[in-house]
């Protein structure tokens, strides 16, 4: 909370200086007469990021180090019994620090643990002061120095500029970073867990059974038994996306047809509100609607014409995942649509073509590109769903075509595997990397396969 205290601190001094920039530019105009290179405004931006920016990343350095300092610091106070024990481990023993420092204690801790909280507090209260005096400091340090900057001759429109496009190009690096780091600790998690369960037997198996652990495979008789076999859950991942493909794919496509060539401007201002609603339907909620209203339909349905149709079904997750993705194919496509230049449906109506050709045969070709990408972004978030498939095609991995089973996908696994305590040194907790990092591959694939054929379409209308 101290450290809410102190960037709301920062900040309200930062915007101080905005206005003591904007003074010192009047100042400097007023005194030379002529008119400076940048609208006042610029100044006291300049001022205000000079001052903010180093001092906002000082305190992000200190607040993010300390913690990493005291758990370093604090093994000193761990007793030697504790260290020496046989279940010690240290991230649970940081924990119980934690909670004691947090007020989070159920029960009576022991001495040493009160002991090293007490000592933590101490810390902490040092660091806060350190850290609002170092702020203080810098602060006023930069921001001065940035009023002293603010002269006749100072360009203050292109140093704003460029501190703006520095920032964006560290946003930039920063998300290529967590990419890249969210990339590495699924492969080096996955390794670990095909160190346990070969690869081959992963990718090519039939049977998913991860309560049978691969480290107790020796000498049980069972080697021969691919427990671990991925193909039934990918199976079950692509038969339900496929499901919801056929139901969101004509719908959204001709929705966004009517709204962006056929339908009036009050038809579109009322009809594309109410389509884009279904966006922002948690998706617990189509769970319940799958499970409580379309399950038993379809299963009561199937009975009428002799079909066995499962409680929990491929088909009733699909066609409740279909309904909900409506929106991303819809809304971008008439974005792209309405995108297309009307000099090209001009063109086609000069030639004689009616309204229906121009849409088929023009409209739709030129905006190929901006549908395929719709249909991947509708098919990247079909793919990771999960409540959906969790409450209405159940947990049974079911090696099957038949939409009318029971199946599950490979994120309802990883869910059901990372929920609760896990010990990260089984093959059953690290599966759930291998299906993560197998799934990234395989969406890359088709994300590269759908870029060649936009990239192919689109040079034929540049």
């Amino acid at each position: 909370m101290f450290s809410f205290y102190i960037l709301v601190g920062i900040l309200l001094i930062s915007f101080v200086f905005f206005f003591l920039g904007k003074n010192q530019a009047k100042k400097v105009a007023y005194t030379n007469k002529k008119k400076l290179h940048s609208l006042i405004h610029y100044y006291g931006l300049y001022s205000l990021l000079s001052s903010l920016i180093p001092t906002l990343g000082i305190f992000f350095a200190i607040t993010i180090c300390d913690d990493l300092l005291f758990a370093e610091l604090i093994k000193k106070y761990i007793p030697d019994e504790v260290v020496n024990s046989k279940d010690y481990n240290f991230t649970i023993v940081l924990a119980q620090i934690n909670n004691s420092v947090e007020g989070l204690i159920f029960g009576t801790p022991p001495e040493w643990v009160a002991n090293a909280a007490a000592i933590w507090k101490s810390w902490v209260l040092k660091s806060n002061t350190i850290t609002m005096a170092v702020c203080t400091i810098t602060i006023f340090i930069f921001g001065f120095f940035s009023l002293k900057k603010i002269q006749y001759e100072f360009r203050s429109r292109n140093a704003v500029e460029k501190i703006v496009t520095s920032i964006l190009a560290v946003s930039s690096m920063i998300a290529i970073l967590t990419t890249i780091a969210i990339i590495f600790s699924v492969v080096f998690e996955s390794i670990r867990f095909f160190a346990l369960i070969p690869y081959d037997e992963f990718l090519f198996g039939t049977i998913w059974n991860p309560q049978f652990e691969g480290a107790d495979r020796a000498g049980s008789g069972q080697e021969g038994l691919s427990q671990y076999g991925a193909i039934p859950l990918f199976a079950g991942t692509f038969l339900i996306s496929i499901i919801a493909l056929c139901v969101s794919v004509p719908v959204g496509l001709f929705s966004a047809i009517y709204l962006s060539e056929y339908a009036t401007s009050k038809e579109r201002a009322f009809f594309k509100p109410l389509l884009e609603i279904l966006a922002g339907i948690p998706t617990v909620v189509y769970g319940f609607f799958a499970a409580l209203t379309v399950a038993p339909f379809l299963r009561s349905s199937g009975s009428i014409f002799g079909l066995n149709v499962a409680s929990e079904s491929a088909l009733a997750a699909g066609l409740v995942m279909g309904i909900m993705i409506i929106p991303f194919i819809s809304s971008l496509s008439d974005d792209v649509i309405n995108a297309v230049p009307q000099s090209l449906r001009d063109a086609g109506y000069g030639l004689g073509s009616t309204k229906n050709e121009t849409v088929m045969k023009i409209v739709l070709p030129a905006a190929l590109p901006g549908v395929v990408a719709s249909i991947i972004l509708a098919v990247s978030r079909a793919v990771g769903e999960t409540m959906i498939v969790v409450m209405a095609a159940g947990l049974a991995a079911n090696l099957t075509a038949n939409p009318l089973e029971a199946v599950t996908t490979v994120t309802s696994q990883i869910v059901t595997i990372l929920v609760g305590d896990q010990e990260f040194e089984s093959a059953k907790t690290l599966s759930a990397f291998a299906l993560a990092l197998t799934l990234i591959i395989i969406t890359l694939a088709m994300n590269f396969y759908a870029l060649h054929i936009v990239k192919k379409y689109r040079e034929q209308y540049e």
